[in-house]
């Protein structure tokens, strides 16, 4: 057998070279997954501007942002301690802090409750205690829910499982105003919805490593055309549900104007995948374009959120 030897690469060398007190830093945040902490914090500052009818205390924004961000971070470190098994089986994954050896599972279900509790008191000393008991139910619906029960066993996980990923807002509600009224509720079947469109097409391309990891995730098992048929109906349903925070919760101008150009764009990406599916044209770049421009899309439409409010007492 022929063994290739060349010089390290600079990012190994870099890595060697790091200190350790540096690399187990970066280990420990990986586990919270920061991209997911950053998508989640996306939906909670305009929520509470919608809720607040303008911006809210700043101490109280203060503790829901970074209570929230903690509260994510600990569900997502214990997703990575339960699934330190099938992530050692997955590309994507095998580079986690748990699979490389750099945190121990011990080290990482401490760290996980640590930031669990710490959470929980931000958001009831800093909140309300509503908004403590919504971050309860967010981490143990990701953690016990979509990990534990859905995650392995149907290929309908990440549909209720992905309803972890609308407590922020429910939260961010509940900190600002003490209560949740109907618009919370519009918000988190928008994300509810939104969920399946947005993660079906990235398991489209890592199909390979849930088929070898044993998780039923439907981009991966199902034909382009289910899965495109699947992403254009539940972009519909978000669009839909956005739309009727108008008339159902007073939502003004500025975010009917965003809800539906965001949507409409979100719409044609869906549908334009749908299109190249059923011509066998449909490719992981393609479904990646959906992936991406969901994420897009929920940003427009939550940055229409926020403003609404700000720019009618600006004109008020």
């Amino acid at each position: 057998m022929h063994v290739a030897i060349s010089q390290p690469t600079n990012s190994r060398v870099d890595a060697v070279s790091e200190p350790k007190w540096r690399r187990k830093l970066k280990a420990y945040v990986s586990l919270t997954k920061p991209r997911v902490v950053e998508l989640l914090l996306v939906t909670t500052l305009p929520t509470m501007i919608f809720a607040q009818r303008g911006l809210p205390n700043p101490w109280v924004l203060l503790a829901t942002m970074v209570g929230g961000a903690l509260a994510a971070g600990s569900a997502s470190a214990f997703n990575c301690y339960i699934d330190r098994d099938i992530d050692r089986l997955m590309k994507r994954t095998e580079n986690r802090p748990l699979v490389t050896g750099e945190v121990s599972p011990r080290e990482a279900y401490i760290f996980a409750s640590i930031l669990g509790v710490i959470s929980i008191a931000l958001l009831w000393f800093g909140a309300n205690p509503l908004a403590a008991w919504l971050g309860v139910g967010a981490i143990f619906f990701y953690v016990v829910i979509y990990t534990l029960i859905l995650k392995r066993r149907t290929a309908q996980n990440i549909i209720w499982g992905g309803a972890a990923g609308c407590f922020p807002i429910l939260i961010a509600w509940a900190a600002a105003t003490g209560t949740i009224e109907v618009g919370a509720w519009i918000l988190f079947m928008v994300v509810f919805l939104w969920t399946p469109p947005h993660y079906w097409p990235l398991s489209m391309k890592y199909g390979d490593d849930y088929n070898n990891a044993d998780v039923p995730m439907l981009g991966a098992f199902a034909s382009g055309r289910i899965v495109s048929a699947q992403v254009v109906l539940y972009a519909w349903a978000t669009v839909v549900c956005s739309l009727l925070l108008v008339p159902a919760a007073g939502a003004g101008w500025v975010y009917g104007i965003g809800a539906l150009g965001s949507g409409a764009w979100f719409l044609w990406k869906s549908h334009r995948l749908r299109h190249l599916a059923v011509e066998d044209r449909m490719t992981n770049r393609s479904a990646m374009s959906v992936f991406h421009g969901s994420i897009v899309y929920l940003s427009i439409l939550f940055l229409a959120l926020g403003l609404d409010p700000l720019v009618a007492a600006l004109f008020a």
